[in-house]
């Protein structure tokens, strides 16, 4: 077969990460998400473990899905009772899904020490239930738990209970390193002994990613024939997280050549990513290959310099087949090259020796504790200050914060700003929840009767850190803000041994940069 299943568990296995929690309706925009691009299964959960689960189950059977299968998860019987009187498994037959997962031990140890049954009425038990699944109607999948490590130990036994499975009418054996530690050869060897216990049964792989190799473990068993690949997307899950099934479609797409998702959707794999983040409340891993802010981003003069001649010097893929995009850092390690590439927007490319100013001036401030990697706005404003085509909208006369503490203790603080706009002097003040809120009132108060476009500027973020630490509270700080409005996203920095002057020095370019981009005119 060319084309390998993706079977996402995103939505059992990967909110049992670490500070992932997913409500009904996240796990339903994922489903949605995951059917668009055009995912093989979707893991809705396991009914029996929580309301919530059991919630999901009964909603996502009003979704139109053009392409998925939703699965459900459960485990064997009990030991001692028929499978038709578990209670488990019938909540996971009432769930409704065209397609279970029964997840049993392989590793004798598990048998004996955690299930406390016999070697035999293990084997007994995973033959048993997916036999009364098969009779239910349902395709079974059968996750064999701990398959790796029960192989090492007792071959003999590991392959035994897959024998078993696959006998009782599982279509997919699926191996399970779910200690993540087993190395790509070992995989492969145990792939080619379990191949040859499953009679018409297709081979599957689900791999943790404790030893960081859960990637290069799937691909290996994709290698001996594997046609399904589990995972979670962006590799969340319990302890050190699931194989990430972004790098795994890429891979598989566009290194192998195989068939994965809805054609064309490889190149919303970005997306996808950056959708689940947020959803689940988590940030973005810059470092996450393919998708990652990142993946593609160029720091080094050489680097620069080389992939501005020939992207894939230093560029494995084009970033955009799996919808990302190449970014130029500019740094204090930057050359012309980087210089060249970042102020080709703005028109000065030709000009050797403004080039060569502005890399000075990078250096000298980045020295002083300034970051433009992240402050692509501020970056645009010392270009054009550089460049002498900068006119100021406004000009800064003066500024003043007082906190004061109220009678319960409560600090109230206040800014006064005063400005110069056109041939007028405004002078005003306003509150805020604290000093940085109050100066943002007080200049958009000044402003907005001259530019009210600024109404629509919101401040997203603001970050603090602290540059020199060793010069203890008279070191210097660093504030990033990032501003938006309806079109665009934008960050600015500013430092100073006072937080309030560097987050002053941010809140001006963050408005400056907004007047510039809109091409602001005054009332």
């Amino acid at each position: 077969m060319s084309r390998v299943e993706l079977y996402d568990t995103t939505l059992r296995d990967g909110s049992q990460g670490e500070g992932v929690n997913f409500s009904v309706q996240d796990k339903l925009a994922i489903t949605k998400r995951l059917d668009a691009m055009g995912f093989d299964f979707i893991e809705g959960g396991y009914p029996l473990s929580n309301p919530k689960d059991a919630e999901y189950f009964r909603s996502v059977r009003d979704l139109r899905l053009n392409h998925a299968k939703v699965v459900a998860f459960g485990m064997t019987r009990r030991k001692g009772i028929r499978a038709s009187e578990d209670g488990g498994l019938k909540a996971l037959l009432d769930a409704g899904t065209p397609v279970v997962t029964i997840v049993g031990k392989t590793w004798d140890l598990h048998v004996n020490e955690v299930l406390g049954v016999s070697l035999d009425e293990n084997v007994a038990m995973i033959a048993d239930t997916i036999a009364h699944c098969k009779a239910a109607g349902r395709e079974v999948f059968y996750d064999a738990e701990h398959f790796f490590d029960g192989f090492k130990a007792n071959p003999e036994y590991a392959l035994a209970t897959l024998g078993a499975a696959c006998r009782a009418g599982a279509s997919r054996a699926v191996l399970c390193d779910t200690n993540g530690g087993s190395l790509p050869g070992e995989i492969a060897r145990a792939c080619r002994s379990a191949k040859e216990v499953m009679g018409s049964a297709l081979l599957g792989i689900h791999c943790h990613n404790d030893c960081e190799l859960a990637v290069a473990n799937s691909l290996s068993a994709v290698g001996e024939g594997a046609v399904q690949v589990q995972g979670t997307i962006n590799g969340i899950g319990e302890r050190c997280g699931n194989v990430d099934l972004v790098s795994v479609a890429a891979l598989l797409s566009l290194k192998l050549g195989r068939e994965v998702l809805v054609p064309g959707n490889v190149a919303r794999l970005t997306e996808l990513s950056r959708f689940v983040h947020e959803t689940a409340n988590m940030n973005f891993r810059p470092g996450q290959p393919f998708v990652g802010t990142s993946a593609f981003a160029h720091k080094g003069g050489m680097h620069i310099h080389a992939v501005s001649r020939v992207s894939r010097s230093y560029e494995h893929i084009d970033p955009a087949l799996v919808g990302n995009e190449r970014r130029i850092l500019v740094s204090e390690l930057s050359g012309r090259a980087t210089i060249v590439n970042k102020v080709s927007g703005h028109d000065l490319a030709g000009d050797a020796d403004l080039t060569r100013k502005i890399l000075e001036r990078v250096q000298d401030m980045e020295h002083a504790g300034y970051e433009f990697e992240a402050a692509e706005a501020s970056f645009g404003l010392l270009v054009r200050k550089t460049a002498g085509t900068f006119v100021a909208n406004f000009d800064r006369v003066a500024y003043r914060v007082n906190i004061e503490a109220g009678a319960g203790g409560t600090p109230a603080c206040e800014a006064t700003v005063k400005l110069r706009v056109g041939d007028f002097l405004v002078h005003t003040a306003a509150e805020g929840d604290g000093p940085v809120n109050a100066l943002d009132a007080a200049l958009r108060k000044a402003l907005l009767p001259a530019f009210p476009s600024l109404g629509e500027m919101t401040l997203e973020d603001y970050k603090v850190r602290v540059v020199n630490a060793r010069e203890g509270t008279a070191a210097r700080v660093r504030v990033v803000l990032e501003c938006r409005d309806r079109a665009d996203i934008w960050t600015t920095v500013g430092v100073s041994e006072n937080i309030v002057e560097a987050s002053w020095i941010a809140l001006v370019d963050s408005i400056e940069h907004k007047l510039f981009k809109d091409g602001a005119r005054r009332r």
